[in-house]
């Protein structure tokens, strides 16, 4: 045992120089896998689109086509029932596995997952990338782990570099990518952990760029930064984004909840009715299927009128519940992020036509409210921020992007929305206990880190006056820059990093008791 722990503590010590390099190599095979799967979506959409053309119309080749989807989604439900942790985003699944309450196997989830995501947005379904693709990244870090025959705690590592290369890769956004790995994933920043995230994003953008080239994922031009006397604004804007993210959150959840009550209803048919509407969306309204970019695009270029908005917006929202509360394999972050445009394409159109707002300002909106949304649904509002000022390419709008999100942020909160993401993890821990059992049977070490912040319960406190996580060894401290030797009379300060051991099976609970006690105050 002393042999053992020894090792894995010198081990965490060579922990920047290995994780470097082994971001790089998940930054590689990740980005390659994820620009694989975004171009795969791409040729779905094409082909989507052909298709719809060509049975609009004819009787029987529309017939032709529901049968197609019916089967799509046959299959789709038989790759769920195989490996039910593709079900949805695939974001808390990984947040669960990083922080130890969820077990994923690579072998199944990434075929499972490209195939399935691939088929739904061929279908039509109101899905994005984003989620897949992190997923996608992560279960190649896992993968690339096990292949070298790494410990857990380097594997968690290498799954948030592979998350960030997933974000990066889909989305030409290696900033945002590193951020929402270490904001929303891994929920913690330390330099190891930093750098080599930092590695994997900017090598799996690098190649993902190399290929498609570097436009930004929305291309729509702001030629005016937004003049201070319309700040007020931006409140408003801000404050009806938090209501509406916290609406988004429970209207998805509410759904998840309406397709589980019927019995007869499982993996298959749930996924059959979300086909079956996105057949029929795909004759009387195609402009949302899919992720929506096309929308973001008509709505920039000044293609569509309020009113139309407002229904297209309706619509899509409704749609999105369908689709993702069946279970489907894919993402809520892209569809969300055309909800919110459409929020502030509403927003700022009624704006022009009630209190004499410029519409040279109508885009500004657009893309300050993408942010907002995000930010109220997610809440990462440093992650909204930066992908937002990435993916349009736009950095004259830093401020007002700050104060829409800080708005939604706050309104959201008081609200008592919890974030999407760690709702939805909540659902899974409960489904899939056997899953969680698995778990618990592993007796590998992991080493963590937790941050104490300004005002916590340890602030202050001596290490031998806390009652610590049961089977949870403090085995290190670093402050400024320097690692100390916890001790007995140690005080404990803000800002101090504190690594702890324990065995894998009891990684999720120690994880949550050291967050509680690193940054609750009593």
């Amino acid at each position: 045992m002393k042999k053992d722990t020894s090792h894995t503590i010198k081990r965490a010590q060579r922990f920047p120089v290995i994780l470097i390099s082994e971001g790089l190599l998940v930054g590689a095979v990740g980005g390659l896998i994820v620009l694989l799967y975004r171009v795969a979506l791409t040729y779905a959409g094409i082909w989507l689109e052909k298709i719809l053309s060509y049975v609009r119309g004819n009787p029987l080749r529309i017939a032709a086509w529901f049968a197609v989807l019916m089967l799509m989604a046959f299959i789709v439900g038989r790759l769920v029932k195989w490996e039910p942790m593709i079900s949805g985003s695939g974001i808390p699944q990984v947040e669960g596995e990083v922080t130890g309450k969820l077990a994923q196997n690579w072998k199944k989830v990434l075929p499972a997952k490209f195939i399935g995501g691939f088929l739904c947005l061929f279908g039509g379904l109101s899905l994005g990338r984003e989620g897949p693709s992190i997923q996608l990244g992560a279960m190649t870090g896992q993968g690339i782990s096990r292949l070298l025959d790494r410990g857990k705690t380097e594997e968690k590592y290498l799954m948030t570099c592979g998350a960030s290369a997933g974000l990066a890769a889909a989305f030409h956004a290696p900033l945002a990518g590193m951020m929402f790995a270490l904001e929303e994933i891994h929920k913690g920043f330390s330099m190891s952990i930093l750098i080599s995230v930092m590695t994997a994003s900017v090598t799996a953008d690098y190649i993902s760029s190399y290929i498609i080239g570097l436009d930004p994922v929305f291309q729509f031009r702001l030629d005016y930064v937004l003049p201070q006397s319309y700040y007020w604004m931006l409140i408003l804007l801000g404050a009806i984004l938090g209501v509406m993210g916290a609406f988004y959150n429970w209207a998805m959840l509410k759904a998840q909840d309406l397709y589980k009550k019927p019995k007869f209803l499982n993996e298959t048919t749930r996924l059959m009715i979300a086909f079956a509407a996105a057949g029929v969306l795909g004759l009387l309204m195609p402009s949302v299927l899919g992720s929506g970019h096309e929308l973001i695009v008509s709505l920039t270029n000044g293609e569509m009128v309020l009113g139309l908005v407002v229904l297209t917006f309706i619509v899509k929202f409704i749609f999105s519940a369908v689709s993702f509360g069946s279970g489907a394999p894919g993402g809520i972050f892209f569809p969300l992020l055309i909800l919110g445009a459409m929020i502030g394409g509403i927003f700022a159109m009624t704006g022009v036509q009630f209190f004499g707002l410029d519409p040279v300002y109508i885009n500004n909106f657009v893309l300050l409210a993408m942010a907002g949304y995000f930010t109220a649904i997610v809440r990462a509002p440093i992650t909204g921020i930066i992908l937002l000022f990435e993916m349009s390419g736009s950095v004259s709008q830093m401020l007002s992007l700050a104060i829409v999100s800080v708005t939604a942020y706050i309104i959201a909160t008081l609200l008592k929305s919890e974030p999407i993401y760690e709702s939805l993890l909540d659902r899974i821990l409960k489904s899939h206990k056997k899953n969680q059992a698995g778990v618990k049977g592993s007796s590998q070490k992991v080493l963590s880190n937790f941050v104490i912040m300004n005002g916590s319960v340890l602030e202050e406190k001596m290490v031998q006056d806390i009652t610590w996580p049961d089977n949870c060894l403090l085995v290190a401290l670093e402050r400024g820059g320097k690692e100390l030797i916890p001790k007995g009379r140690t005080k404990l300060m803000a800002g101090d990093t504190l690594t702890t051991m324990t065995d894998e099976r009891d990684a999720g609970y120690v994880h949550d008791k050291m967050e509680k006690l690193c940054y609750t105050s009593f």
